[in-house]
């Protein structure tokens, strides 16, 4: 019989998921979305070791400067926060978003004042999740489809600016990196 590397990673998502979600993340991993090629990869310093293809973006696109309910992705390099059960998307994970940049920006351009700027600096400086109740939205992440109907994932980019996998992907994706994890999206 032949063994597939994705076959052996299956398997070992399903042995290991009880494990926590730490147990292959090393510090040379990370991950990248393409939203263009609606593709995540995780890397391993500039190879890409696994790709999970068809993931679907917000429905308004991705943008540079995310604004509470635009429904869009925001762009940018964030780190994962936290990772999750989710009775809406089987996993979450939690991205630092609204990150420095972010925060830079709308302040410069009147949309966060300084209280919230510093909040977001200082959360980053901390490792924590930034706060996600300022003008520039927040509950950013990356999760499955849960009990969503799956044609439509493959046909439609249908968050609200969240990176969405098949249940199935954001399993494996679970084993293969955690908390910490770098995360670019382009």
């Amino acid at each position: 019989m032949k063994w597939g590397r994705r076959w052996i990673v299956g398997v070992l998502c399903g042995l290991i998921l009880s494990a926590g979600s730490d147990v292959f993340a090393t510090p040379s991993r990370w991950l990248l979305v393409d939203t263009e090629a609606h593709q995540l990869s995780v890397m391993e310093g500039e190879e890409p070791i696994w790709t999970f293809n068809r993931i679907a973006i917000g429905r308004a696109g991705v943008t540079p400067a995310k604004v509470t309910r635009d429904q869009k992705t925001p762009l940018g390099e964030f780190y994962i926060t936290e990772i999750r059960k989710s009775p809406l998307f089987d996993l979450f994970m939690e991205l630092s978003y609204p990150n420095p940049d972010h925060a830079k920006a709308a302040r410069e351009a009147g949309r966060i004042n300084e209280e919230e700027f510093w909040a977001i600096q200082q959360a980053t400086w901390h490792g924590l999740t930034p706060p996600q109740n300022t003008r520039l939205g927040g509950h950013i992440g990356i999760h499955g489809v849960g009990r969503g109907d799956l044609r439509i994932h493959q046909q439609f980019d249908w968050t609200q600016g969240c990176i969405a996998l098949t249940n199935q992907q954001i399993e494996q994706l679970q084993v293969l990196i955690g908390t910490g994890t770098r995360v670019v999206i382009r």
